[in-house]
């Protein structure tokens, strides 16, 4: 006759092998992402992580059951497999916080700089280019800080410092016009290696030396987490330490 442990362990196997699995979705994601298939590899990273998560609380859970006391080592094992696609969904829902549903941020909301080389690197799913003035009110209230940046130097030698500055932070520099003032970045996420683009606007200040405006709009997604927020700080930051 089959003791209590022994009839449930099929049982164990499953959930064992769910959360396997699991952590495999979460690289075969990654890499599905990175081919340019970002819908389904997104999705499946999304399933992956909402699994662990589950998994990982029933696994808790049963590991809390008297009688279950000689499988724990067991359930142990399977809690730590689970682990990392739980913390992940963790982050990203952390991440997201109150921040708006908006990807096409701004330090001039008035006149935002116009990009013109990325049409032409943006695919046919990329996010538009078009400005859509009912997400300036949410940006306002999400990233107050964030403004035109006022520079002593002349435009010319601004222009310099942004070029630098933007190589220096990572950002691919793909357009260059210094007769306009204008030079546009590509920057990469590290893990998906998602691509956003950049336009960086230098004019000549009313008082005197340089206003400087970027604009940082994601290829995909609704949302950015805040992602091209903390690019444009990234970069004020950066410029105004070597002013």
């Amino acid at each position: 006759m089959l003791s209590s442990t022994q009839a449930i362990a099929p049982g164990f196997i499953i959930l064992r092998k769910l959360c396997f699995a699991a952590a495999l979705a979460l690289p075969v994601a990654v890499v599905i992402v990175r081919l340019g298939w970002w819908q389904s590899g997104l999705l499946l990273y999304a399933i992956a992580c909402l699994l662990a998560a589950v998994l990982l609380a029933l696994s808790i859970a049963l590991s809390l059951v008297p009688r279950l006391r000689p499988l724990r080592k067991h359930l142990a094992i399977t809690a730590l497999c689970a682990l990392p696609g739980s913390l992940l969904l963790a982050i990203t829902l952390a991440g997201q916080g109150d921040r708006p549903a908006i990807h096409d941020i701004s330090t001039d909301l008035v006149q935002p700089p116009v990009f013109t080389n990325a049409p032409l690197l943006r695919g046919s799913d990329s996010n538009p280019l078009t400005i859509d003035p009912a997400n300036h009110q949410q940006q306002r209230r999400a990233y107050p800080d964030i403004g035109t940046v006022h520079s002593q130097l002349a435009v010319e030698a601004a222009y310099q410092r942004a070029g630098q500055t933007a190589e220096t932070l990572g950002w691919e520099v793909v357009y260059m016009d210094a007769e306009q003032g204008q030079l546009e970045a590509v920057a990469s996420t590290p893990i998906m290696g998602f691509k956003d683009d950049i336009v960086i606007r230098l004019q000549a200040a009313a008082g005197g030396g340089s206003d400087i405006d970027l604009r940082s709009v994601s290829r995909v997604g609704v949302g950015d987490m805040g992602a091209n927020a903390k690019r444009i700080r990234a970069f004020i930051e950066q410029f105004s330490q070597q002013e």
